[in-house]
């Protein structure tokens, strides 16, 4: 018999693992990196980067949402959310939306509109320090959700 719950968790840390193990390999080596080039050259990388990693992101933030809520409603969780102690759960759904946001809406809408006419070298330091806060709040909700889910708080 196959065990549903089993795999929704797996595809689950597997997803988180993709979406976030994207976001700390841009914030701590490809952006720093960039840092050394010359303005259109980190531009047009940086580009080229996101391009090939955002659908991937795109997917994995999905597939976080699909495995979630599968979990929530076969193991009978809704009710964590009325619960205090459970706020490490919300901190995962906070993360999750902040991201689905940022990925669904504000990035196709910068595309579209073409990036900011900044100076190239502020636009990188925004998106480094705007890299660095968002992994900062993805690891710290990793660790409050393991450490949650087993009992640490």
């Amino acid at each position: 018999m196959i065990d549903w719950g089993s795999i929704a968790r797996a595809v689950h840390i597997l997803s988180v693992v993709v979406w976030i193990g994207g976001v700390s390999l841009v914030t701590t080596a490809l952006l720093p990196a960039m840092k050394q080039k010359p303005p259109e050259e980190w531009i047009r990388g940086f580009d080229e980067v996101e391009q090939r990693f955002a659908p991937q992101a795109r997917i994995a933030v999905l597939l976080v949402l699909l495995s979630g809520l599968y979990m929530l409603c076969a193991y009978g969780l809704w009710d964590r959310f009325a619960d205090a102690r459970f706020w490490w759960m919300h901190l995962m759904v906070g993360v999750w939306l902040l991201f689905a946001v940022l990925l669904f809406v504000a990035e196709p809408l910068q595309v579209m509109r073409g990036r900011q006419q900044a100076p190239p070298q502020a636009t990188l330091v925004r998106i480094l320090w705007m890299h660095r806060l968002l992994l900062a709040i993805s690891l710290t909700t990793i660790f409050a959700a393991a450490g949650g889910s087993h009992g640490l708080f």
